[in-house]
């Protein structure tokens, strides 16, 4: 793209670095374009239609059009970006992302806001618990969970160049950086390493990567080394990093904001199975029932997915190896 790009990194929600680094990138490239289902206000893309009102399309509530208007797009030359609530770009819209977008091949980014349990209290009907487990069914996407504000700049920039069909996935509280001072390499398909330790590897996605770290450095201090690993491209998945810690540690922890079925987990787990791991294994996610209600913070706990429940169920893990 020629032009350096200023950083947007900071400790704040992964939607807002989202929106600062897509205005940075429309700023140089006339060809990008973000569509909206009615959710410019909640995908923090205000500012980016008040400073380039040619290069934003407002579809309104109607995601299935919002995801064919965003390919055709793309077929004419755009570098779509398709943002909508995670819960229904992924539910209402999957044949067009199936079929518009992956089996036409068009450069579309879509762009899941609000994520996971993001909506809280608005329950079930909002939450995004799915979305991992749908799109991995399809073939040519790359599914994308960014853990902090560097990822998120990284992931976008990466999006804004592909070739391919790209779906970001992201949250809405504030992120802190992992590794403030030295955050490393960022590249689809290769997860990235934030903490090392020989006992467990603790392998994390999107919003759950902080608490996981924290559990980490609590578990360090009862004299347990954890791996903490954010696995922030779902598919396709690092497979060798994977290999790698199965090999050096002694159990491995899956944690993510998402259904046990279909999502992180049980993708480490397929790979692992077929490859003869025979270590402990455990999957931390949302259990497949009836969601709790409460905001997201209230319900990650009700599920252990915490600094204090992920290194709890860490320890537990490792106890039985």
């Amino acid at each position: 793209m020629g032009a350096v790009v200023e950083s947007a990194v900071g400790t704040k929600p992964n939607q807002d670095v989202f929106s600062e680094t897509l205005q940075q990138l429309a700023a140089m490239d006339k060809n990008i374009v973000a569509v909206t289902s009615d959710s410019r206000g909640s995908g923090k893309l205000v500012p980016f239609g008040q400073k380039f009102p040619e290069q934003i399309v407002e579809i309104g509530i109607a995601e299935q059009n919002l995801v064919g208007v965003a390919a055709g797009l793309a077929a004419a030359g755009k570098k779509a970006f398709a943002v909508s609530p995670a819960c229904f770009l992924t539910a209402r819209a999957l044949e067009q992302i199936k079929n518009d977008v992956c089996y036409s091949d068009n450069r579309v980014t879509l762009v899941g806001i609000s994520a996971g349990v993001s909506y809280g209290a608005l329950g079930t009907t909002h939450h995004s618990l799915h979305d991992f487990a749908v799109l991995r069914a399809i073939n040519n996407i790359t599914i994308v969970a960014p853990a902090d504000n560097f990822e998120t700049e990284q992931a976008v920039k990466l999006a804004a160049e592909s070739n391919k069909p790209v779906y970001l996935r992201f949250g809405k509280k504030p992120m802190p950086l992992l590794s403030p001072d030295e955050p490393g390499d960022f590249q689809f398909g290769k997860g990235r390493v934030v903490k090392e330790g020989a006992d467990i590897a603790i392998i994390a996605s999107g919003e759950t990567v902080y608490p996981a770290l924290q559990a980490a450095k609590k578990l360090e201090a009862e004299g347990i080394a954890a791996t903490v690993v954010s696995m922030h491209t779902i598919k396709p998945l690092d497979v060798q990093l994977i290999s790698q810690l199965a090999a050096q540690t002694k159990a491995i922890l899956t944690v993510e904001e998402h259904m046990v079925n279909g999502g992180l987990g049980e993708a480490c787990a397929s790979y692992l199975i077929q490859h003869g791991y025979r270590k402990p294994f455990k999957i931390m996610g949302i259990p497949d029932e009836y969601t709790v209600t409460g905001s997201q913070v209230e319900i990650l706990g009700h599920y252990g997915i915490s600094e204090s429940g992920i290194a709890a169920e860490a320890a537990k893990l490792l106890a039985s190896a």
